[in-house]
């Protein structure tokens, strides 16, 4: 069955990148590893948003996940995990729609300085459910035929949006925003090449 694991609205700032919210469907992990999950997944869409340029889309894919990022203009923007099944364009539409709902609801303003605590934007859990089947969102992709003009960027691994020469476990190694019980978890699914092969 198609997949959405996680939805996310940050704010691109010039030197990170800030989730303002996030929602989550982690019930295909054990309960054990689902806060290391979480917590990768938070570290692995600031990580691609920052390596985003604003007015772009792009799509990841690694291991067995698929994320899909928008950076629009003015650095709002939105990232999707699901698995590969789930098609890129209803995606993108969906993250589209929903940064569109967070800018009416939230003022530009306020970006730059929010927290997920202090942001006040509570659809996220709904179309986390709503368009877990993607052709829920059909109707969605019908309504706005053309994504836009930004070009989606499709890479194979989270290794090719990563600055030349930086490698993604140097990067879990630098971070401060990963606990160490996630950076463990980290280590121990990459060698067993299991959960969470991002």
């Amino acid at each position: 069955m198609v997949k959405i694991y996680a939805l996310g609205v940050l704010y691109k700032g010039v030197n990170s990148a800030t989730l303002l919210k996030a929602a989550y469907n982690l019930q295909s992990f054990s309960i054990f590893q689902r806060s290391s999950v979480q917590e990768f997944m938070v570290f692995v869409s600031k990580t691609i948003v920052e390596r985003t340029q604003p007015s772009s889309r792009q799509s990841v894919k690694e291991g067995e996940y698929m994320l899909q990022v928008y950076v629009r203009a003015d650095n709002l923007a939105g990232v999707l995990i699901s698995d590969h099944e789930y098609p890129n364009r209803v995606a993108h539409t969906l993250i589209t729609k929903i940064l569109d709902e967070f800018t009416a609801a939230v003022p530009a303003s306020q970006w730059p300085t929010g927290t997920e605590d202090r942001t006040d934007f509570h659809l996220l859990p709904e179309y986390l459910t709503k368009y877990q089947n993607p052709r829920e969102a059909d109707a969605l992709t019908k309504i706005q035929n053309d994504l836009d003009e930004t070009k989606i960027i499709l890479h194979d691994t989270i290794k090719a949006v990563l600055e030349r020469g930086e490698k993604l476990d140097d990067v879990v190694a630098k971070t401060e925003s990963l606990s160490m019980q996630s950076k463990l978890f980290y280590k121990t699914a990459r060698k067993t090449n299991s959960c969470c092969n991002f």
